[in-house]
C-alpha cells in the first residue's frame, strides 16, 4: 500500500482564536504576543494575515511590529485558551485516524494510508468538522511523505487543500523558493543565494558531493534528499513523553541578548503551561542555541527536586543562556524540560 500523509496547519491559530472572541476586529491587523503591550519587552507569537502584509512575523520583537504597523491591534497571549482549543482539534483528528503525530499546538500529521475514503473527501470532512466544532479554519496538505505534506499545506493558505504526488515535485515544488523547504533558514538561504541557488529546483541540480562539501555530511545529504521531495521519516504517534520542548528559528540571525532572552521566556511560558496541564514536573531544564554556521550547543541545569513552577524554570533557563558565548549570531533558540515525573509542584 502506498504511503499517504496528511498535514494539517491551523490558519494564524492564536490570532484566529482571538478574532472569535473579538469579532469586531475582523479584517484589521491583529498581533498576539507577550503581554499585548507593544511598548514593553516581548515577541510576536502569531499575527493575522492582515498584519503579515506589513512584514510582521513570529519571534519579531513587539516594538518592531509596532513600528511596521502602528495601527495594528496588539493582544496578550492566552495559552490556556489556545491549549484547550488545540486539544479539541486533536481529539477530532484522532476520530479520523488514530495514527497521528502531534507536532505543535496548531499542527499535526495523520497517516491516512489505511483509510478507504478518498484523500480529498477526507480532508474536506476534517475541515468541516473543525469549523463546526471551533469556528476556525485550517489548511491541509496531502502527499506521500511528511516533507511534501507540510510543503503542500503551506501552498494555499488560508483555508487551502493541496494534494501532491511524487510526479508533482518537478512542476510544483522545484519552482518554489528554496526558503520554503522545511528546515532551510535565512543563513542557509543566504549561502545558497551566493552560489546562484534561488529555487528548490536549482538546489536539486547540485551534486550530493558538492552539498556535503558546502554544508557537511548530515545537512548536505538532507538538502540533497529534500530538494527531490524524498523523506523517509516516520510518523511518531503519541506516547508518554520523556521531555517537553519548544524552539524557534529566527527570520534573521541575531546576537542580541535582550531579544534572545525575550524569545526564550516566551518559549518557556508555552512549555511550562503544557507541563502543568499534563500533570508533570521536570527535573532538568536545557537551552539550545544553533548558530548561523549550524553549530549547535546545549547547556542544562538539573534542579534539586522536580518542579512545575514557571519561575523556577525561567531562572534555570536564564542561567543556561548566560553560559553561551555570543560571538557568533544565533539562528535558532529552544528550551527542553526533561526528567519528567507525574505530580504537581
Amino acid at each position: 500500500m502506498d504511503r499517504l500523509v496528511l498535514h494539517i496547519d491551523m490558519d494564524a491559530f492564536f490570532a484566529a482564536v482571538e478574532l472569535l472572541r473579538h469579532p469586531e476586529l475582523k479584517g484589521r491587523p491583529v498581533v498576539v504576543g507577550g503581554s499585548g503591550d507593544p511598548t514593553q519587552r516581548g515577541v510576536v507569537s502569531t499575527a493575522s494575515y492582515e498584519a503579515r502584509r506589513f512584514g510582521i512575523h513570529s519571534a519579531m520583537p513587539l516594538r518592531t511590529a509596532l513600528q511596521l504597523c502602528p495601527q495594528a491591534v496588539f493582544l496578550p497571549v492566552d495559552y490556556r485558551t489556545y491549549e484547550k482549543i488545540s486539544k479539541r482539534i486533536k481529539a477530532l483528528l484522532r476520530e479520523f485516524s488514530p495514527l497521528m503525530e502531534n507536532v505543535g499546538i496548531d499542527e499535526a500529521f495523520l497517516d491516512i494510508s489505511p483509510l478507504r475514503r478518498s484523500p480529498e473527501e477526507l480532508a474536506r470532512a476534517i475541515k468541516a468538522s473543525i469549523l463546526a466544532e471551533t469556528g476556525l479554519t485550517c489548511s491541509i496538505g496531502i502527499a506521500p511523505n511528511k516533507l511534501l505534506a507540510k510543503l503542500a499545506s503551506d501552498m494555499d493558505k488560508p483555508g487551502g487543500l493541496t494534494i501532491l504526488g511524487e510526479n508533482d515535485v518537478a512542476s510544483r515544488i522545484w519552482p518554489l523558493a528554496v526558503r520554503r523547504l522545511w528546515g532551510v533558514g535565512p543563513k542557509t538561504e543566504e549561502r545558497l543565494a551566493a552560489m546562484g541557488i534561488a529555487t528548490i529546483g536549482d538546489l536539486a541540480t547540485v551534486p550530493l558531493v558538492t552539498l556535503i562539501a558546502w554544508f557537511g555530511r548530515s545537512h548536505g545529504a538532507w538538502l540533497h534528499q529534500a530538494a527531490r521531495g524524498v523523506d523517509q521519516s516516520p510518523l511518531v504517534p503519541h506516547r508518554e513523553p520523556k521531555s517537553l520542548s519548544r524552539e524557534t528559528t529566527f527570520q534573521q540571525d541575531t546576537r542580541n541578548l535582550e531579544f534572545l532572552t525575550d524569545v526564550l521566556l516566551c518559549l518557556i511560558q508555552d512549555v511550562a503551561d503544557r507541563l502543568q496541564k499534563q500533570g508533570y514536573r521536570c527535573r532538568t531544564v536545557t537551552v539550545k542555541l544553533r548558530y548561523a554556521d549550524f553549530e549547535t550547543h546545549l547547556h542544562a541545569v538539573t534542579l534539586e527536586r522536580p518542579t512545575a513552577d514557571p519561575e523556577t524554570i525561567r531562572q534555570a533557563a536564564r542561567c543556561c543562556l548566560a553560559r553561551f558565548p555570543l560571538g557568533k549570531k544565533v539562528r535558532l533558540i529552544g528550551v527542553r524540560l526533561s526528567g519528567l515525573a507525574k505530580g504537581r509542584h
